[in-house]
């Protein structure tokens, strides 16, 4: 049963998501303040998190940020509704996505299970010497066990980082529009105004350094979308 574990100091919003999280199936465990939730996240325990951005004592994004230091475990963020700066901010520290509060219990649902869909995929136990490669210039990856290296070292991605350099290494030293990274990587259209794809692939070119000449491996047309250069 996957679990979930649930932080938000609203008690009663807590409840009824938790009573219909369990009813589709989900096993919950809830906690009402930041420094709480760190400690359950940091366990490994969970297959995912939502964390809620407006906490008192430690807010939302500070412990997003010392959950990515313990583990790389999938963070669905509540904001509040219009807040864009919370959204790109919990974006660029590793969140997977994102849900406006108020949102309804069906919202999150849906959600969560898309970002399971897309991060849970695993390698079987015992095939990792033949299970397939993707390779593109310096970077390897394996969909398989969601691994990825860079010029031989480990590269530390969150859930949809790998989904999205994913998407642009399959195509490398190709223009890849953002609607379709969107529809491979989220299984979803792109919707007007959303900036999920430019904040995560912003991280990712951090993550990879520049070249020699300064220019990012992954370029961007404006208004059109991105390439992985193959050197």
């Amino acid at each position: 049963m996957t679990k979930v574990l649930l932080v938000d100091d609203d008690a009663d919003l807590t409840a009824m998501l938790s009573q219909y999280l369990m009813r589709e199936g989900f096993d919950v465990h809830t906690v009402l303040d930041g420094e709480a939730g760190v400690a359950e996240a940091s366990s490994g325990a969970y297959n995912i998190v939502v964390l809620d951005i407006m906490m008192p004592r430690l807010s939302g994004i500070e412990a997003l940020r010392r959950i990515r230091a313990a583990n790389d475990v999938p963070v669905l963020m509540l904001t509040a509704r219009g807040d864009n700066i919370d959204r790109i901010v919990g974006l660029d520290m590793g969140a997977d996505d994102y849900v406006p509060k108020p949102c309804t219990p069906g919202e999150l649902v849906a959600r969560l299970r898309a970002i399971l869909r897309r991060t849970e995929a695993r390698e079987p136990v015992g095939e990792a010497s033949s299970a397939p490669v993707l390779q593109a210039g310096w970077l390897a990856m394996w969909p398989g066990s969601r691994r990825a290296t860079w010029r031989g070292q480990p590269l530390e991605l969150t859930g949809t980082e790998f989904n999205l350099l994913e998407v642009l290494a399959r195509h490398a030293g190709q223009l890849v529009s953002k609607q379709e990274i969107s529809m491979q990587a989220f299984g979803q259209p792109l919707a007007r105004f959303d900036r999920r794809i430019d904040v995560h692939i912003s991280s990712i070119r951090q993550k990879l350094g520049a070249l020699p000449d300064g220019r990012s491996w992954i370029e961007s047309v404006r208004g059109q979308g991105y390439q992985l250069l193959k050197e």
